[in-house]
């Protein structure tokens, strides 16, 4: 069985990392975006967001005010067993990390019928996998409102193929990538069903910049999208320039036949979250 205090701990720790520390992937992405950046504007925002992550560091002090909801994403082997209740494991760790990281709480307790602040950012929004093997994986990311917020979903039919996600894809980011703090990380899932398709393009933020989809066909739509989408014009913070995405993340999966789901779920250039492995 997975050790309690292990895996409470991991999510502690991981709620701390991913709130002061920008992931490398994503540093190495901005500084190569810089090299290229035909706009000086663009240049500027793209150097102050390095310098921003540089002192969040040096003073451990959280990368962007709005600290986000917490996912909690827990990859467990399936060999080991679940000490307890997750939930409350993950809520107990994400309480306890916003207090000691002085981390604003963004939650309310019902989002149409009691507004009020929750008073301790939970519930964490948690999702299980399995995986062979023993131990686990715990992954946190801290998802901030604005790109939240920018986030669609479609139900489209089989017949809108590739073109009709790339459509909706570049619709999407057209109309909602300004509210999201770019450069972004762009997160598309194609497939499933209503309610995973969502999860699914969160998911895709996880995956580091620089690696490529398994599938060749997938990594060219890929290519194709941040293209598409850095000609858009939209530029850093919304103010112009070619660098609007840094990656386009693409995941896909089984569906029903007379369906084809796609989410967009963006990621704002913070793209905050740590993970954690437990023996």
């Amino acid at each position: 069985m997975l050790d309690r205090t292990a895996l409470t701990e991991a999510i502690y720790r991981a709620v701390g990392e991913a709130a002061v520390t920008l992931r490398p992937d994503v540093r190495i992405a901005l500084a190569s975006a810089l090299e290229t950046e035909p706009s000086e504007r663009g240049c500027s925002i793209m150097r102050q967001l390095l310098e921003n992550a540089d002192i969040a560091a040096a003073d451990d002090v959280p990368l962007c005010q709005d600290t986000g909801t917490a996912w909690v994403r827990l990859t467990l082997g399936v060999d080991e067993r679940i000490p307890g209740d997750i939930q409350h494991l993950a809520d107990e760790a994400v309480a306890r990390a916003y207090a000691d990281f002085g981390l604003r709480m963004s939650t309310v307790q019902d989002a149409l019928l009691d507004r009020t602040n929750a008073g301790d950012n939970t519930p964490a929004f948690v999702s299980i996998e399995l995986r062979p093997g023993r131990g686990a994986r715990v992954e946190v990311m801290l998802k901030g409102g604005g790109s939240d917020n920018a986030s669609a979903l479609e139900m489209l039919p089989p017949s809108a193929g590739i073109e009709g996600v790339r459509e909706f894809v570049m619709r999407t980011v057209e109309a909602k990538a300004t509210g999201a703090c770019p450069p972004l990380l762009v997160g598309v899932a194609v497939g499933g069903t209503f309610d995973t398709v969502a999860g699914l393009a969160k998911k895709a933020l996880l995956r580091r910049i620089g690696t490529e989809a398994e599938n060749p066909t997938a990594a060219g739509i890929e290519s194709d999208l941040l293209e598409a989408i850095n000609a858009t014009g939209i530029g850093p913070a919304g103010l112009g320039g070619r660098t609007t995405a840094l990656a386009v993340h693409l995941v896909t999966a089984p569906c029903h036949i007379a369906a084809l789901p796609v989410a967009v779920n963006l990621g704002c250039c913070a793209v905050r979250s740590a993970i954690v492995e437990i023996a």
